[in-house]
């Protein structure tokens, strides 16, 4: 057989000790009052299989334990850290302190395309979501290095938060590798 699909236990995934003493992807995700539980989850499943750094939960973003949470997180809120902000703007102030590299993720004026962004394997960086339906806010997009805009050519000029964290984490996770 030319492709035998992998048993859970072929797959050399480690335990949540492992990941947690394991050397992070130097990349924080910042979610700027995120409605979607779902969605919540997804980061957080996604923040595992690339041994992100840190989640940052801000606003009416909801926080684990919710059952709606771990429906899609299938366990990573117990690998990934995270912590809880009542301000996005909080949160960015305690990412300048540490001297990170914040860009939020949405479309603007000026806003760099995800395939001209650079990084630099010596920094960190803070990639910020926002809300479903406002985005990004512009008080958060005030106090970012930058703004990374992901290329899309349909009739719809959003993408699904889920689906835009897993593209922006691969694209740094990949750039980061080479």
């Amino acid at each position: 057989m030319k492709y035998k699909k992998l048993k859970n236990s072929e797959l050399s995934r480690k335990s949540i000790q492992d990941f947690k003493s394991s050397l992070k992807t130097p990349l924080i995700i910042v979610l700027d009052n995120i409605r979607s539980l779902n969605n919540i989850g997804s980061v957080f499943r996604t923040s595992d299989a690339f041994l992100i750094e840190e989640v940052l939960l801000c606003g009416i973003t909801g926080t684990p334990p919710h059952k709606d949470i771990q429906k899609t997180a299938l366990g990573s809120t117990e690998s990934v850290i995270w912590k809880y902000y009542k301000s996005t703007v909080d949160s960015l102030i305690y990412l300048k302190n540490k001297r990170v590299k914040i860009y939020a993720i949405e479309q603007t004026f000026n806003s760099i395309s995800l395939k001209d962004f650079k990084i630099d394997s010596d920094l960190k960086y803070a990639f910020v979501l926002g809300n479903e339906i406002n985005g990004v806010s512009q008080e958060v997009i005030n106090l970012c290095e930058g703004v990374i805009e992901v290329p899309q050519i349909g009739t719809k000029h959003s993408l699904n938060i889920a689906v835009c964290n897993g593209i922006i984490t691969w694209d740094f996770f990949q750039k980061l590798k080479r």
